[in-house]
C-alpha cells in the first residue's frame, strides 16, 4: 500500500514531538508494515486546534482525491487534529477518497468512546449535510438553469468569468480534447498520463497528471456541454470540448476495460477486519489471504504477518469463522440495555469536553457582563466620568462580538441529543447480516481491535471496559448448527494451517 506521512508540532512543544522525530518513527512504522511512503506533509509550529489554519494539512486532504495513496500515517492521533469535530470531518473526507488514518505509536485510536463518538458525529454529519442540501438545493438548481457556476473546483479545461459563466480555457481546453481523441483511438490511459507529465502539464492546482485524473476526465459529461445538477440538465451553459461520437467511443472502451478488470478480480473479496485483526501470540497484524483446494474451491483466511517468516507459529484462521464471531459479539451488545444506556450517556457527555473554544468564550461573556453591571451600578450611584460612556459602549460591542462567536461555534459544532445517539446506535440492531457492507459498518463503528489466538478471540470494543472473549470451539458448533461450517476437507485444512490442502 502507498502511504503519506503527516507531521506537526506546536510552537510550545518542540522536543519529543519534533518533526524529525515524528518522521523517523513514522518511517520505521511504514517499513515494518510494508507500506511505501510517497510523500510527507509537515506543519511546523502550528497548533492542531484549527485544521483550516494548517496549509500542509489542507494540501494533503486535497491530494487524497487523486487516488495516489491509501494511508495517512501520523505519529500520534492528536497530530492529525486536537479537535474531535474537525477530526471527524476530515477523516470522513479521507474515507470517501479511500484513505484511512493510522497512528504509528498508538495501537488503539484515542479513547474507546471517542472512537465511537467519531462514528456518531459522522452519522449526524451525513444527516446534517442532507438537511442543508435540501435547504440550499433550490438556489443551486436555479444556478444550473441559468448556466452559472455553482462553486467548488473549476472543471479542468474551462475558466469562469466575473458573471460566473463557463468559457473554454485557451491553455487547457486543447489538452482535454486531445486526451479524448487519443483514448478513443486506442491509446492506454497510462501512456497518455506519462506523455502529459513528460511535457510538464499540470492540473488546476499545480499537481502532476495521474491515472485517476484522466479516468475521471474521460467520464465527465460536462465536456459534452452538459451542465447537470440533480434533475436539471442544461445543454447550453457550457461550450463542449468533445463530440458525442468521440465521447461514446471513450465510454465503450472504459466499460470494456472495466469488465476485463472485473474478470481478473472475480475471486477478490473484502476482508472486514483488515487493520483491526492482530495475532494473539506475537501482536503483529493479521491480513487476508486466499488459496485453492484440490477441488478448485476457494478458501479464505487471516494470517499473522510474522508467521510468513516462520518467527511466529500462529495458525491460520478461516475468514468466515473470525468475522462471524466478531459480528455475533457486536449483535449481543444491543441486547444489553444497561450497557447501551452507559455508552449513550458517555458519548453525550463527551461532547462537552470536545470544544475548548466555547468554555473560554462563555467565560469571556460572563466577565464582560459583570463589567457592564459594575458600570451600570456606578452610573446609578452618580459616579460618572468622561470615559464611562465610551467604556460602556466598548463593552457592549465586545458582548455582541462574543455572543456572535458563541453562536458560530454552536452552529459549526452542534450538540447531538442523547435521544439521537441512542436511536442511531440501536438502529444497527436491525442490520442485515447477509449484507457485507452493513457488516463492515458494524465492525468499523463498534470494534477497536481483535486479538486472535488458536483457541479464542478477544474483541476490544469502542467503549470503556469493552473487552469480550469467545472460544472458537463454541463458534464452530454454532456455525455447524446453521449448516454454515466448512466441509471436512476444509476443516482439516484449518486445523493443519494449510490453505492449499497440501
Amino acid at each position: 500500500m502507498k502511504a503519506v506521512i503527516y507531521a506537526r508540532y506546536s510552537c510550545d512543544n518542540q522536543r519529543e514531538e519534533s518533526i524529525e522525530g515524528q518522521l523517523r518513527e513514522c518511517l520505521a512504522f511504514a517499513d515494518r508494515k510494508g507500506y511505501t511512503v510517497i510523500k510527507t506533509y509537515a506543519d511546523r509550529a502550528i497548533s492542531g486546534k484549527k485544521a483550516e489554519n494548517r496549509p500542509e494539512f489542507q494540501q494533503m486532504i486535497t491530494d487524497s482525491a487523486s487516488g495516489e495513496f491509501d494511508i495517512v500515517i501520523v505519529w500520534k492521533i492528536d497530530r492529525f487534529s486536537r479537535d474531535k469535530y474537525d477530526s471527524v470531518v476530515y477523516k470522513t473526507k479521507l474515507r470517501k477518497n479511500g484513505v484511512s488514518v493510522i497512528s504509528a505509536t498508538e495501537p488503539i485510536d484515542d479513547t474507546p468512546e471517542g472512537k465511537l463518538m467519531e462514528s456518531i458525529f459522522e452519522g449526524f454529519s451525513e444527516y446534517y449535510i442532507k438537511d442543508m442540501a435540501q435547504k440550499t438545493g433550490r438556489g443551486m438548481t436555479e444556478n444550473a438553469l441559468k448556466g452559472t457556476f455553482n462553486g467548488g473546483t473549476i472543471t479542468y479545461g474551462y475558466t469562469i468569468d466575473k458573471d460566473k459563466h463557463f468559457h473554454k480555457d485557451p491553455a487547457t481546453a486543447p489538452i482535454v480534447s486531445d486526451i479524448f481523441v487519443r483514448y478513443a483511438e486506442g491509446e492506454p490511459i497510462r501512456s497518455i498520463v506519462d506523455e502529459l507529465n513528460s511535457k510538464g502539464i499540470k492540473t488546476n492546482n499545480g499537481r502532476k497528471i495521474t491515472y485517476h485524473f484522466v479516468n475521471w476526465l474521460l467520464k465527465n459529461r460536462r465536456y459534452l456541454g452538459e451542465y447537470t445538477f440533480r434533475e436539471v440538465i442544461n445543454t447550453e451553459a457550457i461550450p463542449p470540448l468533445v463530440t458525442h461520437d468521440v465521447f461514446e467511443k471513450c465510454q465503450k472502451r472504459l466499460s470494456d476495460n472495466k469488465h476485463k478488470s472485473a474478470s481478473f478480480r472475480k475471486f477478490d473479496e473484502k476482508y472486514l477486519l483488515t487493520r483491526k485483526a492482530f495475532c494473539g501470540c506475537c501482536g503483529d497484524t493479521m491480513s487476508g489471504i486466499s488459496g485453492t483446494g484440490k477441488d478448485n474451491s476457494r478458501y479464505r483466511y487471516y494470517q499473522c504477518m510474522t508467521s510468513k517468516t516462520k518467527k511466529c507459529h500462529k495458525k491460520l484462521i478461516k475468514k468466515d469463522l473470525l468475522e462471524n464471531s466478531v459480528i455475533q459479539l457486536i449483535m449481543q451488545l444491543f441486547k444489553n440495555k444497561s450497557l447501551v444506556k452507559r455508552i449513550c450517556d458517555t458519548c453525550y457527555a463527551l461532547q462537552s469536553t470536545e470544544s475548548t473554544d466555547l468554555p473560554a468564550l462563555r467565560k469571556q461573556l460572563s466577565q464582560n457582563k459583570r463589567e457592564i453591571a459594575n458600570i451600570m451600578k456606578a452610573v446609578k450611584a452618580g459616579l460618572v466620568t468622561k470615559s464611562t460612556k465610551a467604556e460602556l459602549e466598548r463593552l457592549e460591542e465586545e458582548q455582541q462580538r462574543i455572543e456572535a462567536e458563541i453562536t458560530r461555534e454552536q452552529i459549526a459544532r452542534p450538540i447531538i441529543s442523547r435521544d439521537f445517539i441512542e436511536s442511531w446506535i440501536m438502529g444497527f440492531a436491525k442490520s442485515n447480516l447477509k449484507n457485507q457492507e452493513q457488516n463492515q459498518r458494524l465492525i468499523d463503528i463498534f470494534v477497536n481491535c481483535v486479538y486472535v489466538y488458536d483457541d479464542k478471540i478477544v474483541v476490544m470494543f469502542n467503549y470503556k471496559d469493552g473487552e469480550r472473549a469467545i472460544m472458537l470451539e463454541d463458534v464452530e458448533k454454532a456455525m455447524k448448527k446453521e449448516n454454515t461450517h466448512l466441509c471436512s476437507e476444509c476443516s482439516s485444512m484449518f486445523k493443519s494451517g494449510d490453505p492449499y490442502g497440501n
